[in-house]
């Protein structure tokens, strides 16, 4: 090194001591300048440079110095400095490390913890938890550093102030409390982490449940976790107290046992869970071993334990764990073990604990009971507890369900444990299996078989599971496959007081009812030796006489049944509550003592009854007596209760078992039936059908119910069994046609019940339902514009109603009702096909509806209406009267309630308003008007909850008082929203009210609940129409015409709503070849169409033959006008209407241009002829052009045949009869100028070029 440099660098430290920070810079960099490496220049610099303010270029420099000696630590304590002042964290902690290093790769103590104390106080005041459990850890054994600080010498307590390493000395001779913190540290963190990230994953689509969700988070956290080496550090360390060692043992056992339970039961994980088991197994068996009160580890060293049964248990252990813990566990196991007698504490005394069983047995069980809650359902013992403690209360339902529970329970210990528990297993199913057969039996005896099986083919010998077996062989009536399982029992326990001397009564019993009774009857004496000097088992007592008893019945000799009766009363005598002992008092009393005594019989029985609903023979017998007294409310209940007693209430349509009392079942369901509770009611006869599959009542029944349903097709399913049981049934076959008429099959359902009439010809059901039938037939028809069908089918309806009414003064209301209906039918039909044949039944009706008290129908129209020879337009309103006379007579008979008598109000109001459209214009309008709306309002009256009033009351008031229409709509809305009819009406009201927005909605609403209501899409046309949205318009009105349904019209002023001119003026007003083919093909289909529904309107008749004109249908369109003609000719010749006579004016002037057009001049002349004779006398108006027009046609038909002398006058007549139409003046004078040319005179010629020039002149 140069002198100048030595000098240089003097200068930069003796500036740096005095702060003279520019002198030393400027120092630095001269030396630099001659040796730009040198380090020392390097350092000095980066340190003025710092001083001076210039912090990057301070870092610059000391890191250049640091590159260029890495193993000098005065660059790094610079940079360390700099990163302070700068706040500079990160890269401050990483030279704080690199210090630690350097100076523990030195083998210096003192420095190396000095910059580690800086390190870990840093991560205290600028990080987080975990950032200071890394830097504590560089304090422990397992520290690359340990080795350097551990040359420092022990800490002083008395003066910590004396060395700058206080904190890391006292870390190195004592570092327990550095574990402490560490695992403080971690444990909390591992808490946040763990909760934060089940949250985060419950949240996203398609997560497990919240059980796996865990597992698989604490997997992925407890498998990483340092927690279970610190505290093997913490249990091993000198300075731990045995306290703190017992917590540290106790975190390491709950943190192993969380991660073996959270580790899935697979085979990529087997490995693992095996040794993490045995870890956990190691762990509570020490704890256990050494008493140390831990409750998880003595828990879970019980619930491993695979035992037989509860008595199989360590009862040292146990004894140790109700001393040491207070739980819920300890302390059922404490009540369990006092319940059954069996000492766990050396200090109590046979005597003592005999005498809490006897005074606190069941204060034991409810303690047991409430002990079970949420805290202990997980635990395999705590199950196993509380299904023996239900199994001893014969509570076999609950112990049903623990037992399953405990299964449960059982294979999630086994999945968490990764260990195998057989017995424990076996011990559940046994004791399920035994709940099963006691429960209502047999209903659970298949199940019960298939776990019994399983359970022997474990364990051959198992008692409790031969029992059982054989109680079901013995409900199977499988006697001798009982006796065997019985009689096993009794080789395994030949002198047992409990199970062994059951097992024999059980196989006597068995024997008697294969064998001779003598037998069972002395194998019987021989238990009752035995059982009669036990105490305390008087139930058992009290069977086993019984038993004797009915195997005395058996022998049927009158001392034996004598014997019997002892029995029975030596029976009661034992157990005064045992039923099956009274109901065969009951059967002695009632078939054998001599007179019978049937009160005492019914005694017997009711008691029985009473003591347990079970005692089907006795339920009967009393169901039987209450019958024959006619008290169907008690066979009720005698059958519910009956029902309730075999088990068959709970989830009896669901459940598939065969009920021991099919006749319990067979009287709910016609009860049920009656009470229109059709659902219960089928379930009842299923239910029955189930014991007897062949009973044709039940199947019978069973169909009726099916179709009051309307579960038609399961209805015809069960008649046609039931014919088939019994084919000679006219009932069956009755519901049968019932039900064919429900599916809308009505000539099958005509066609049985006519067949049923050859042998029931008076049966006023069958015919009232043929009627009825033959009625919707009708309606069925005319909807599928079979209208000559349909007449035929209403006036059938009408001839079997008086057929009804001749045979029968019953059931006038309902005949009259299905008689009105279809006159009324009959009366809206525009056409008859066979109008003799309507009167003729129409004459027979009559008489039979006029003779009644004087009403308000009699004011309103003629007493007696002419119904012999009227016209077809007179007869329509003959049948409107008549019905209404029917209508008014039903009325007369009286309603059996105010929903009857508000059909009847409602129907007269229909009727009624039918009657004022026909009358409207006439004097007489608006007096049938008002009593419509009175006849309605009278419906509502009686019936305020039925839409349909309401929605001929809207209806009725749609023109004259808007406000009262729109209420009632809405009020039929609101009692049922989803009529798309009502929906419909409501928006033509606010069409016909100018109200487009709220129309449009209503249409929508209709179209929405019916898409196929064709008024719904006419109305939203209309509606597209008013907003002058053509193109919408014609589409709707195309899709209108591809639906099914006619037209149905709405409630009035048709006029108003449908823009009918503005099609035709469209399609007019286009060039006459692009429009005749096209254009108006959409409305030749549609006219043809109504005019086959509707033969007798004229309008569509006159409009279907101009659209035929259009299209070149010439003749169609001749013979359509024509019968328009035949039909305004009629009408004129009634009312004389003036408005018709020009209608039929018209309609000659068309057919006169069709024949006109066909070359038939002589027919059009007719017509022509007809046309000048109507309007000869008319001036001005449509008459002055029709007029103009026949002299036109008359005279191009003179000219085309011939007569040009007559062509001339008529085009003459037409041009003076032209008045101010320029265009028929036009027409005139050239057809005139061609007539006279066509003369061929001069002068005629003269006249035609007169004509011309005038025309053109003018």
């Amino acid at each position: 090194m140069s002198a100048i440099v030595k000098t240089k660098l003097k200068a930069a430290r003796d500036a740096l001591s005095k702060k003279d920070y520019e002198k030393a810079r400027a120092a630095a960099g001269d030396v630099l300048d001659y040796e730009p490496d040198n380090y020392n220049a390097i350092v000095f610099l980066g340190l003025a440079l710092l001083e001076l303010g210039d912090v990057e270029q301070s870092e610059q420099m000391y890191l250049k110095a640091f590159k260029t000696n890495p193993d000098q630590p005065l660059a790094l304590q610079g940079l360390t400095k700099l990163y302070e002042a700068s706040q500079k964290w990160d890269q401050y902690a990483e030279s704080l490390e690199k210090l630690v290093h350097m100076f523990a790769k030195a083998n210096d103590a003192v420095k190396c913890a000095e910059n580690l104390q800086k390190l870990i106080q840093s991560r205290r005041d600028q990080y987080g938890s975990m950032e200071v459990a890394d830097a504590l850890m560089l304090l422990l054994p397992s520290s690359p550093f340990y080795s350097v600080l551990s040359t420092l010498p022990p800490p002083d307590p008395t003066s910590p102030a004396s060395t700058t390493t206080f904190l890391a000395q006292s870390a190195i001779h004592d570092s327990l409390p550095i574990f402490e913190e560490i695992v403080g540290i971690l444990e909390k963190n591992e808490e946040s982490a763990f909760d934060k990230e089940v949250q985060k994953r419950r949240t996203r689509l398609g997560a497990a449940g919240p059980e796996q969700i865990k597992r698989d988070v604490g997997q992925e956290i407890w498998g990483a976790s340092k927690l279970p080496e610190l505290y093997q550090e913490i249990m091993s360390h000198p300075h731990a107290s045995d306290e703190l060692r017992r917590e540290a043992e106790s975190k390491l056992l709950k943190h192993k046992q969380q991660l073996l339970f959270a580790l899935p039961a697979s085979e990529t994980f087997a490995a693992q869970k095996a040794k993490l088991a045995s870890e956990v197994q190691e762990l509570i068996s020490g704890i256990v071993l050494l008493q140390i009160p831990n409750e998880l580890a003595w828990t879970l060293f019980i619930e491993s334990k695979d035992a037989k049964t509860l008595l199989d248990y360590d009862t040292s252990v146990l004894s140790q764990f109700v001393k040491m813990f207070d739980s819920p566990l300890a302390q059922m196991v404490r009540a369990y073990f006092d319940l059954v007698e069996i000492r766990l504490d050396a200090e109590d005394e046979d005597g003592q604990k005999k005498q809490r069983r006897e005074e606190f047995g069941e204060a034991l069980v409810s303690t047991i009971l409430d002990l079970f809650t949420d805290d202990v359902r997980n635990s395999v013992l705590a199950n196993r507890i509380v299904t023996e403690v239900y199994h001893l209360e014969e509570d076999h339902e609950n112990a049903i369900k623990v037992a399953e529970d405990g299964l449960e329970v059982t294979n999630e210990e086994e999945r968490n444990h990764g260990v195998k528990l057989p017995q424990v297993k076996l011990a559940f199913n046994v004791l399920l299996a035994n709940a099963l057969v006691h429960f209502f039996p047999p209903k659970h005896h298949v199940r019960a078989r298939h776990i019994i099986d399983e359970v022997l083919s474990e364990d051959s010998e198992n008692i409790r599971s031969l029992m059982d077996y054989g109680y079901i062989l013995q409900y199977s009536k499988k006697w001798g496959e009982a006796s065997e399982a019985f009689n096993k029992v009794v080789e395994l326990l030949p002198e047992d007081l409990d199970d062994g001397l059951r097992a024999k009564e059980e196989l006597a019993w068995s024997k008697a009812q294969v064998a001779d009774p003598d037998s069972g009857v002395q194998e019987l004496k021989v238990v009752l030796e035995v059982l009669d000097n036990l105490e305390g088992r008087e139930y058992d007592q009290a069977r086993c006489w019984w038993r004797l008893g009915q195997c005395y019945w058996k022998l049927e000799d009158s001392e034996s049944r004598e014997e019997a009766y002892k029995c029975y009363i030596t029976s009661l005598k034992r157990l005064s509550n045992f039923a099956p002992a009274f109901t065969s008092l009951g059967i002695y009393y009632a078939d054998f003592c001599s007179p019978p005594d049937p009160k005492r019989a019914s005694k017997c029985f009711q008691k029985a009854f009473e003591l347990d609903p079970r005692e089907a023979e006795a339920a009967r017998r009393l169901a039987e007596g209450f019958a024959e007294e006619r008290e169907w409310d008690l066979v009720e209940v005698v059958a519910r209760r009956t029902i309730e007693g075999e088990g068959g209430v709970e989830s009896a349509a669901t459940t598939r078992y065969q009920p021991l009392n099919a006749w319990a079942w067979k009287a709910v369901g016609v009860v049920e039936l009656n009470r229109g509770r059709y659902p219960t009611a089928i379930d009842a006869f299923q239910i029955a059908l189930r014991s007897e599959p062949d009973d044709q009542m039940s199947w019978l029944r069973l169909g009726e119910a099916y179709s009051k349903a309307s579960r038609l097709a399961a209805a015809l399913k069960a008649l046609g069994h039931a014919r088939e049981l019994k084919p000679d049934d006219w009932v069956c076959a009755y519901f049968l046609a019932e039900v064919y008429r429900q599916m809308g099959q009505f000539q099958q359902a005509i066609d049985a019940f006519t067949e049923i009439l050859k042998t029931q010809p008076s049966e006023l059901r069958v015919l009232l339902t043929l009627a009825q039938t033959h009625l919707e037939f009708g309606r069925a028809q005319m909807v599928a514009s079979f209208t000559a069908r349909a007449e035929a089918s209403f006036v059938e309806s009408i001839r079997v109603v008086l057929t009804v009414v001749d045979v029968s003064p019953g059931f006038r209301r309902i005949a009259w009702k299905t008689a009105a209906d279809a006159l009324y039918e009959l009366a809206k039909m525009s056409f008859l096909s066979d109008p003799e044949v309507v009167a003729s039944i129409v004459e027979r009706v009559v008489p039979h509806v006029i003779n009644r008290p004087k009403d308000q129908v009699f004011d309103l129209l003629s007493s007696s209406p002419a119904v012999d020879g009227a016209s077809a337009s007179k007869l329509s309103q003959s049948l409107l009267e008549v019905t209404l006379h029917a209508y008014s007579y039903r009325s007369s008979l009286g309603f059996l309630d105010d929903a009857s008598a508000g059909n009847g109000s409602y129907d007269l109001a229909v009727v009624l308003a039918t009657y004022s459209r026909r009358l409207v214009g006439s004097g007489k309008y608006e007096e049938v008007h008002q009593a419509a709306v009175r006849f309605v309002k009278d419906a509502i009256g009686f019936d305020a909850l039925n839409d349909r009033y309401w929605h001929a009351l809207g209806d009725l008031y749609f023109i004259s008082h808007p406000k009262a229409a729109q209420h009632a709509y809405v009020k039929a809305l609101e009692l049922d929203n989803k009529n798309f009819v009502t929906w419909a009406n409501l928006g033509l009201f606010y069409l016909y009210h100018d109200d487009t927005e709220l129309a449009n909605e209503a249409f929508y609403r209709a179209q929405v609940l019916n898409p196929d209501y064709t008024l719904a899409w006419v109305g939203q046309a209309v509606v597209a129409a008013r907003n002058g949205d053509h193109r919408h318009e014609h589409a709707l009105f195309e899709h209108a015409i591809t639906l099914p349904s006619a037209v149905v019209r709405s409630p009035s002023a048709h006029d108003k709503l449908l823009p009918n001119p503005r099609l035709f003026d469209r399609l007019n007003g286009g060039p006459y070849n692009a429009t005749a083919s096209e254009a108006f093909t959409p409305a030749f289909f549609v006219l043809d169409r109504f005019c086959r529904r509707q033969p007798r309107d004229a309008n569509a008749l006159h409009l279907f033959g101009l659209v035929c004109e259009r299209i070149g249908h010439t003749e169609l369109a001749i013979r359509a006008i024509g019968d328009a003609i035949a039909l305004l000719e009629a009408a004129y010749e009634e009312s004389e209407d003036p408005q018709i006579e020009q209608q039929f004016a018209i309609a000659h002037t068309n057919v006169g241009r069709l024949r006109l057009s066909m070359g038939d001049y002589e027919a059009a002349l007719e017509s022509y002829a007809t046309v000048t004779g109507l309007l000869a006398e008319a001036k001005g108006g449509v008459a002055t052009v029709l007029l103009t027009q026949s002299h036109l046609g008359s005279g191009i038909a003179n000219y085309k045949s011939g007569a040009v002398q007559e062509a001339v006058e008529s085009f003459e007549s037409a041009l003076a009869g032209a008045g101010d139409s320029a265009q028929l003046r036009g027409h005139a004078a050239v057809l005139l100028s061609q007539a006279l040319w066509a003369l061929g005179t001069n002068d005629g010629r003269e006249a035609a070029n007169t004509q011309l020039l005038q025309r053109c002149v003018s």
